[in-house]
């Protein structure tokens, strides 16, 4: 089968077409195959080297999020071939990403499209959706308590600006002026001009600071002023710092959701109940993989760019 891959770590020109034995479902298992894989910051991030891959064989495979057609499964799985699924793969994990055409994954990995969406949109859906998700449960906010979210313009930041409107929060997000239309739109309560300076501008309307926020800009030390005493913080790219003042780190790891496919179940209702919003950036053939992360890293690109097989 082809597989998208690095042999040796660079920028995306170290993409490359490889074509590897096609793999077998074991029990409680499907393969998939592939027809759209989402091309995100994380996979940009595993090309370059940035994430160790000790123990695993190159060429290494990014991609975490798959959709496709279940075609082969293993003893005793509840799915069967041609149902149309979407699911979270782990690059550095036992099955490798999901720049594939097939990806062998555990049936809790594995929950149906979404009705009315395609492919390419419904692959936009299980890593930041479950990241999504695990945010507001460590943050564990009440109804009425105030979220900030950062980088709210970006797929991750819209999920969790929907998801806490969903849920009762009140919610001051970051937008560019170019995004200013599509955060309002998310349903943010107070918008603030993204930028260094972001925390001063969230205590302009909260001065004693928010109860909580989703640094999804990754401003770690930038961002944190805007919480109030006591908050939460929730970082995404494993922000090692103290804010002080009492306030309690979260550090967010999608893997841990890897066999969460009652949540990835839950992000489809929520997404047949019109409370999630699925963009598409613009879709690519697999072999320009190496333009998606062009394109990606050039900035400014919203919505996820999608590889199809």
């Amino acid at each position: 089968m082809r597989i998208i891959g690095v042999e040796q770590f660079g920028g995306p020109e170290a993409l490359a077409v490889h074509e590897v034995p096609e793999p077998h479902p074991g029990p409680g298992e499907v393969r998939i195959r592939v027809r759209a894989a989402a091309v995100s910051p994380t996979d940009t991030v595993l090309r370059a080297g940035g994430q160790p891959m000790d123990g695993r064989t190159p060429p290494f495979v990014p991609g975490m999020d798959a959709a496709g057609v279940v075609d082969e499964v293993g003893e005793g799985s509840r799915w069967r071939p041609g149902e149309s699924v979407m699911a979270i793969a782990l690059p550095r994990g036992e099955h490798g990403g999901a720049y594939a055409e097939y990806l062998i994954a555990p049936d809790d990995s594995v929950a149906r499209v979404p009705e009315g969406a395609d492919l390419a949109a419904a692959s936009t859906l299980p890593m930041n959706g479950l990241t999504a998700l695990q945010v507001l449960e460590v943050l564990d906010l009440e109804p009425g308590q105030v979220l900030a979210v950062t980088g709210a313009a970006g797929t991750l930041g819209n999920y969790v600006v929907e998801l806490a409107k969903h849920e009762g929060l009140t919610v001051v997000a970051d937008a560019a002026d170019k995004d200013l239309e599509l955060v309002e739109s998310l349903g943010a309560d107070h918008v603030v001009a993204r930028g260094d300076d972001v925390a001063a501008r969230i205590r302009e309307f909260f001065p004693d600071g928010v109860d909580a926020l989703v640094d999804a800009a990754v401003l770690d030390e930038k961002a944190a002023p805007a919480v109030r005493d006591g908050g939460g913080f929730a970082t995404v790219r494993s922000w090692d710092g103290d804010p002080g003042r009492g306030i309690t780190v979260h550090r967010i790891a999608v893997p841990r959701e890897y066999r969460s496919g009652d949540k990835l179940d839950r992000l489809r209702r929520l997404v047949e109940d019109g409370v999630l919003s699925l963009r598409v950036a613009g879709t690519l053939p697999a072999e320009e993989a190496a333009e998606a992360h062009r394109l990606l890293e050039g900035g400014g690109v919203r919505g996820r760019l999608v590889l199809t097989f």
